[in-house]
């Protein structure tokens, strides 16, 4: 049994598919079924069930995945504190954040980073949440960024920002006349929203009232609903006049489409809003990388 083989165990389970397990170990995907089925015949047990169009963990299977990331994470340990032996700003920082944060987080934050830690080279990558959090408790990932509520076992939570919501619109549109929108009116009019998998979707249906009813009832009926997958394919579909939509303060930048073209409004008070959070592991020893990375932020 290698760490190794333990990696394509813990990836096949987090996608349920030897194909997309093989992307993310970096591996053709014959190499790693031969290491999956070496490591069920070394243990003597089926670890899976394997079906034509998914892969499950068998309840053993699922307790040897467990422990299997409890193993790499230490693994990981080990490799951190010799590296923090030499120098805790001196090895590589890897950070992770929702896709509804990196694109407007990591260019100013890795400026002000290399600015505190000009030693410290950085690994950064966007995805969803489900993902970032394998990542950060395989110890793929040092720290993500993630909206609250994030719960995971011996990982520790930060806030280090509140970020407002607010209405993007066409500058024509009859909402652009109010200084501030009700969210409860929103579900009167065709709202882009972000496709499933994305949390920023559940938080804007968890906002504004009527909008989760009024995407059922075009599901429905048949309708289309039209969805974006990243928050500027949002921004785009509003300018061509799709419908509206609703962002994150950060992501409602709008100067690049000229003027007379968009509009942005806040919402009424309370103002929905979500949370940032920093993750890290509780074992995590790198703490001087953690306090730059959280100042980085704040400033």
């Amino acid at each position: 049994m290698t760490l190794t083989e333990l990696r394509y165990l813990v990836a096949l389970s987090e996608t349920g598919h030897f194909r997309k397990a093989a992307e993310q170990c970096n591996v053709s995907q014959p190499t790693l079924s031969i290491a999956i089925k070496k490591l069920e015949q070394d243990l003597g047990i089926s670890l899976f069930e394997r079906s034509r169009h998914k892969v499950s963990a068998t309840p053993t299977g699922e307790r040897i995945v467990e422990q299997a990331q409890t193993v790499l994470q230490e693994a990981q340990n080990l490799l951190n504190l010799a590296e923090l032996g030499k120098d805790p700003l001196g090895s590589v920082l890897s950070v992770g954040a929702i896709y509804t944060v990196g694109p407007y987080l990591f260019p100013t934050l890795v400026t002000r980073l290399q600015q505190a830690a000009p030693k410290m080279p950085l690994f950064i990558e966007e995805s969803y949440t489900s993902s970032l959090r394998g990542k950060l408790t395989s110890g793929e990932l040092d720290a993500i960024f993630v909206a609250l509520p994030f719960t995971e076992t011996d990982v520790v939570t930060r806030a280090v920002y509140d970020e407002p919501f607010v209405v993007l619109l066409p500058e024509d549109h009859p909402l652009s006349q109010e200084k501030r929108i009700d969210p409860a009116v929103l579900s009167g009019y065709r709202v882009l929203l972000m496709g499933e998998g994305h949390c920023f979707r559940d938080q804007v249906l968890e906002a504004c009232p009527g909008l989760q009813q009024a995407v059922s009832d075009n599901y429905a009926r048949g309708n289309a609903v039209v969805e974006g997958g990243s928050l500027e394919t949002l921004k785009h579909m509003v300018a061509s006049g799709l419908g509206i939509t609703v962002l994150p303060k950060s992501a409602a930048d709008v100067a690049t489409y000229g003027k007379h073209t968009l509009a942005v409004r806040p919402f009424t008070e309370p103002a929905p809003q979500r949370t940032i959070a920093l993750a890290w592991r509780v074992s995590y020893p790198r703490h001087q990388a953690i306090d730059i990375l959280t100042n980085a932020m704040r400033e």
